[in-house]
């Protein structure tokens, strides 16, 4: 019997689609809800067998969702998602008596949503900040929410590179688990020593083992870098593109990543101005980098070069753009192609995008790295006895 997935404010659906990781053949998705039409459209291609409904969460009863999606409670065995922050603004005390209420927030409609289907298992992934929202007020809210409607809850914070990702992402995570089962997160499997946001109280942070260098290179891998991400991609100049690959993978994460596709998607670098590629030809680890002569302003991560040999930093939705973040490629002058900053969020070649350049950008900048929902998958589906272990 397959594990039944419920993805709200699915994006793209790479939290949905790494949840499939952990379990090949094991889960699936049954539902994707969300606003963006594009973003939808490439969920619904790589989750076929999943009832996609465009609209504000608030405005769908749970009602409408059961008929959409021929579940009913119990039925449904985890539900998965990230709330908007702006979904925390106001929670007020869980009403379980209207699941439907219009003045909900896009936190308390995901909490209705649970306590109608009643997964055995819930996950909430969201900004590192909510942990400091209200002094801490807002994350413990939601805890003691989960927790009047039958669930033990916990949350970390989990940076994407312990987990085989080659970018220093960092996210808030909680899994709740019905009372009486046990409640586990994933332990991490890579080393990375990368600066991050973090949080004051270190029992939060989901970090490697705490032993010396020698002992972590025995049971950690090392991060994977940015160049073992992209390296066996075909170099490019700005405004080129390629249709093919024109190298065999040097390394296993590559070889994962092209999943054996044998036609090379979206490897298309923007066409930059000649002011830009002069910009980009001085870029290195941040903007001082560059002569003052050639730009008037910027943030200290902007017109900046990823470093080879390490994870990158986090991807944002402007990843083709040097103007607005650290993106240029670590070697060749231009920025990052839509390909490149997939594999840096650990999609596979194979995974389809649909929309135009600008919203698969959009999309790939948004998304929950596939690789770090695969270990959060396993950590859940080791809590309901599906896997043997979090691993």
């Amino acid at each position: 019997m397959k594990t039944i997935v419920f993805d709200l404010f699915c994006g793209t659906g790479g939290f949905a689609y790494g949840f499939g990781l952990a379990c090949p053949g094991g889960v699936e998705t049954r539902l994707g809800i969300d606003i963006l039409e594009a973003s939808l459209r490439t969920f619904a291609a790589n989750h076929v067998q999943a009832a996609v409904l465009r609209s504000d969460i608030r405005r769908l009863s749970c009602e409408d969702i059961a008929d959409r999606t021929g579940m009913k409670r119990g039925d449904v065995d985890i539900v998965i998602g990230g709330p908007p922050c702006q979904g925390f603004s106001s929670i007020r005390p869980f009403r379980s008596s209207n699941h439907d209420d219009p003045r909900n927030t896009l936190f308390e409609q995901f909490a209705n949503i649970v306590n109608y289907f009643r997964p055995r298992a819930l996950v909430m992934e969201n900004v590192v900040g909510l942990a400091t929202h209200k002094g801490g007020e807002t994350i413990g809210q939601i805890v003691e929410c989960f927790s009047d409607i039958g669930y033990e809850c916990d949350w970390r914070i989990m940076n994407a590179a312990h987990f085989g990702v080659p970018q220093r992402r960092e996210r808030l995570v909680l899994i709740g688990v019905e009372k009486g089962l046990p409640l586990q997160f994933p332990s991490p499997t890579h080393d990375s020593n990368g600066s991050t946001i973090g949080h004051r109280d270190r029992t939060r942070m989901l970090l490697p083992l705490d032993l010396p260098l020698f002992q972590r290179e025995e049971v950690l891998e090392p991060a994977v870098t940015v160049m073992d991400a992209i390296s066996d991609l075909p170099p490019l100049k700005a405004g080129q593109a390629a249709t093919t690959y024109d190298r065999l993978p040097s390394n296993d994460y590559q070889a994962a990543r092209r999943n054996g596709a044998d036609v090379l998607t979206l490897h298309e670098a923007t066409a930059h101005t000649p002011r830009m590629l002069e910009i980009i030809r001085h870029s290195g680890p941040n903007v001082y980098s560059i002569p003052k002569h050639l730009i008037s302003s910027g943030f200290s991560s902007c017109y900046s070069r990823l470093d080879a040999d390490t994870p990158s930093v986090t991807i944002t939705v402007n990843f083709v753009h040097p103007a607005s973040n650290r993106c240029v490629h670590p070697v060749q002058d231009r920025a990052l192609t839509p390909r490149e900053g997939a594999r840096l969020q650990s999609f596979d070649d194979t995974f389809v995008f649909v929309g135009s350049r600008t919203q698969i950008v959009k999309q790939i900048g948004n998304a929950v790295p596939p690789l770090l929902g695969r270990a959060i998958g396993a950590a859940v589906l080791s809590c309901l006895g599906v896997l043997s272990s979090g691993k």
